[in-house]
Order: C-alpha cells, then sequence, then structure tokens
C-alpha cells in the first residue's frame, strides 16, 4: 500500500475508486463500506484508494477537544494495510483545507488532482467549507466531472446504526465487550512504556504506565486485558484507568499489571487490548486496602 501526504499520487493511482471519510476505529460499519467498494472496485477494474484527515476534522474546529479518537493514527495505516487498500492518502486538515468550497473540492481535488471514477461516502457525508457540500452536491456533478458516486447504506445490529460515535458512547461507558463486537475485535491502546514512581512495585504488583494522549477515555476503573509486548509476546493481565485517588494524583493514566512478566520494558511500545469491565475506580484508605481489593480485582480476571 502506497501512502500519500497530499493529492500529489501517482499516475497509476489516479482514476480509481475511493472511499472517503474519518474511517475512526474501522468498526464493522466500515468494514461494509470497505468490502463493497473493493469488490466494485475489482469489477471495473479500479485501483482502490482511502482518504482520511489528520487531525480528524472534529478535533480541528474544537481545539479543546483531546480524548475523542478510537484509534491512533498509526493503527489507521495498519488497519488499512490490512484491508487492502491500493494506496492510502492522509490530508493535513488545517484552516487552508477547512476553507476549500464544495465546489472546489470536486473541481479541484476529485477531478483534476486525483481524477477518481468511483467515490464511496456515508450517507451524511459532508465537505467543503461550513461543511455545505453533501452526497446531492457530489450527484448533481457527476457527469460534469465525469465520476461515480456510491452510497452504502449504514450497518444495523439490534435496531442500532453503528457509528463511531455509538462505539465512543460504549467505550466511555465501560461497555467494552458491546464495543469491542461493534469493532470486530478489541479495542487496543498503544503506548510507550513510561518511567512512574513505581508505586505498583513497591506494593507487590510491578506495572507498565502509558499516556492515554488522544484516545477517548474509557470508564475510569479496572478491565481485563491481554497486553502485546513488541509484535511476539502476548499476555492477560489487568488494567486500571484513572487518576490513583489512594495517593492523591491528578494525571489521568493508564496502569498494566501484566501477569507472570516482571522484565524491564521502559520506553518499549506495547499494545493493550481491553476485554472486560471489573469495577469502577476507589479510593482506598490505606494500602492495606488497596492491595486486598488489588488481589481480588486478579483473582477476578484470572
Amino acid at each position: 500500500m502506497k501512502i500519500y501526504k497530499n493529492f500529489k499520487i501517482e499516475k497509476k493511482f489516479q482514476n480509481s475508486a475511493i472511499a472517503i471519510g474519518n474511517f475512526d476505529g474501522f468498526h464493522l460499519g466500515h468494514q461494509k463500506v470497505i468490502n463493497q467498494g473493493k469488490l466494485i472496485a475489482k469489477k471495473n477494474n479500479l485501483k482502490f484508494g482511502l482518504l482520511v484527515f489528520q487531525p480528524l476534522p472534529i478535533m480541528f474546529f474544537n481545539k479543546k477537544l483531546k480524548n475523542y479518537r478510537i484509534d491512533s493514527l498509526d493503527q489507521k495505516i495498519l488497519s488499512s494495510k490490512k484491508h487492502g487498500f491500493d494506496f492510502l492518502i492522509i490530508k493535513k486538515f488545517d484552516k487552508k483545507f477547512s476553507s476549500i468550497s464544495p465546489e472546489n473540492f470536486i473541481k479541484e481535488i476529485i477531478y483534476k488532482k486525483l481524477k477518481i471514477k468511483l467515490i464511496f461516502i456515508s450517507k451524511n457525508f459532508r465537505f467543503g467549507k461550513n461543511r455545505a457540500g453533501d452526497v446531492k452536491l457530489l450527484k448533481k456533478r457527476e457527469d460534469f466531472f465525469k465520476y461515480k458516486t456510491r452510497t452504502i447504506s449504514p450497518l444495523n445490529k439490534k435496531n442500532l446504526i453503528i457509528s463511531s460515535t455509538l462505539i465512543r458512547n460504549k467505550i466511555k461507558n465501560g461497555k467494552i465487550e458491546y464495543a469491542n463486537k461493534l469493532l470486530g475485535r478489541s479495542w487496543t491502546i498503544e503506548g510507550v512504556v513510561q518511567r512512574g514512581d513505581r508505586r505498583g512495585r513497591a506494593i507487590g504488583f510491578p506495572t507498565c504506565n502509558i499516556d492515554i494522549k488522544n484516545y477517548i477515555v474509557p470508564k475510569l476503573g479496572v478491565y481485563s486485558a491481554k497486553i502485546l509486548i513488541g509484535n511476539k509476546t502476548k499476555k492477560k493481565g489487568i488494567i486500571n484507568v484513572g487518576y490513583r485517588p489512594t495517593f492523591g494524583k491528578k494525571k489521568l493514566i493508564l496502569e498494566a499489571h501484566i501477569f507472570g512478566f516482571n522484565k524491564n520494558i521502559y520506553d518499549k511500545r506495547i499494545k493493550i487490548m481491553l476485554i472486560k469491565f471489573i469495577r469502577g475506580e476507589k479510593k482506598f484508605k490505606n494500602i492495606l486496602q488497596l492491595k486486598k481489593q488489588i488481589n481480588k480485582d486478579i483473582k477476578d480476571v484470572k
């Protein structure tokens, strides 16, 4: 898969089919669009690409919105490769780009630069300055700019439309098992192990600490998890997401206690797959109570 950071794509990827959107999470709904898009592109003997935006437009327009993403950009790139796209365009979403009129987006980008033949979008797709462009406008300009627009109906589960918004809400409310079903995989937070104050080790439960950064913050508390260290070592464990109120801390952090593992992996990248919500965050009167609860949590998870 070829990755581009602008619209200057190689000639072999022009006159292609392309899916456009945020694709945050690459959930089952996205996968439906991708799978149908691939089939139609193949039938028409076209290359198939993906156009996404960095940062997510909603985060660009709301500077205070920090913890929002289901996946990091690196995870999005990896998912794009797994789903078999021929090329990926990661367009920087900035003030200049957000000011392009819908008409110019179609004329200058879709028609002149990318020369797209087939466009796959959701029914609620909006584009251009003030989000004034929509599916109706894209269809209206099809004949003049020589492309076709395809909208694929959303995927429903139990009368709920699968969307990134729905999944974020499930994660925020601790419904991680439900979120994982909608994603078609375990929701995963990736990060570099940081050097902490070693309190976990001091009380007999060494942890790997990572910064949540721009990930959506799950319901604070304890979860069962699987941890991938490097790309080979997979272990089970227990994680805590919160502010560590027992120790009077104020910084949000994710701590992972990995079962049967006690190696030094500071500065190493790990992947933490959340499996099930165990309990909410608590403040304990003393360390003894905390240790007793951690032991119970570990027993429950195992």
